[in-house]
């Protein structure tokens, strides 16, 4: 099962090209550090941004390199459906052991076109799927109904809740039940999101915090009193991390570790002055730095 802390990886680049060398290391700092699975090509991964042969190149490095230590789990959506599916067909070839699919930005499906959208992907692919269901970005947001009925189809294994409406768990686990895996989007939300029936999160943090992120998802089950206590440091890291657009923030922090190099593709920019004095002294608070 698909649990625990679970990161949205980022892409290095150098000179504007994707820094294979470096993506590999980070792979590897995952695997030392507690990391309970990886997703390519995701929204922090900037998928918008890469061409389908980095986009790709990413998903064949990351199964290599994990090599079934920690599950992969391919970010592989896109607003056209027959893009989506030979994106996910790739993966599943690869080897990745699950797909991430985002709901379809700026198309506006109806609900409809959503239940349509997913069941097509399904019908071409073997390997499990997690819903990507944040409004806040692609404008729509998958009703619970549409997620019951998409739950029916045989690669539909759960959600990725970036909703940031805690009430949606219990709602969606009343309605789908307790084997339906979600996993929050939210990293500042992931204490209450586990309480409430989660079991982990797909995270921008755990970029830069690996042991602290996994420590945090693993006290969530076993010690409560420790899961508070790493809960409050780790929120000023969160707050940091999207205090301008993912994924610019996280990749200025991955730079002052010397992860990577803080370089972003437009139409994104490197983060702010001010937003730097930041991003260094919650990484200072939060003994990462």
């Amino acid at each position: 099962m698909l649990k625990g802390s679970i990161v949205a990886l980022i892409t290095p680049f150098k000179d504007d090209s994707l820094d294979e060398e470096n993506y590999i290391k980070l792979i590897d700092y995952h695997l030392k550090n507690g990391t309970n699975g990886i997703v390519p090509g995701g929204t922090t991964g900037e998928s918008p941004t890469l061409s389908h042969i980095e986009h790709k190149k990413i998903i064949e490095i990351s199964v290599k390199e994990c090599n079934s230590k920690i599950p992969v789990i391919a970010g592989t959506g896109s607003n056209s459906t027959e893009e989506a599916i030979e994106l996910s067909k790739f993966a599943e070839k690869a080897g990745s052991d699950a797909l991430l699919i985002v709901t379809p930005y700026y198309n506006k499906p109806t609900q409809e076109g959503l239940y349509q959208h997913y069941k097509k992907i399904n019908d071409n692919v073997g390997i499990p799927i997690v819903i990507y269901n944040i409004p806040s970005r692609s404008v729509i947001d998958m009703s619970i109904e549409t997620m019951t009925q998409l739950y029916e189809l045989k690669n539909i294994i759960g959600v990725k809740d970036a909703t940031g409406d805690l009430k949606r768990v219990e709602l969606q686990k009343k309605s789908m039940g307790s084997d339906f895996i979600q996993l929050t989007g939210n990293d500042d939300n992931a204490l209450e999101f586990n309480k409430l029936g989660g079991v982990g999160a797909i995270g921008v943090t755990a970029n830069i915090a690996a042991k602290l992120s996994s420590d945090f998802q693993k006290a969530c089950v076993e010690d409560k009193a420790k899961a508070v206590e790493l809960n409050k440091i780790l929120q000023p890291v969160h707050t940091t991390m999207f205090i301008e657009s993912n994924p610019s923030p996280v990749k200025y922090a991955a730079s002052l570790l010397n992860m990577c190099e803080a370089t972003v593709r437009l139409p994104l920019v490197e983060v702010q002055d001010n937003t730097k004095k930041k991003i260094y002294e919650a990484l200072k608070v939060a003994k990462i730095l």
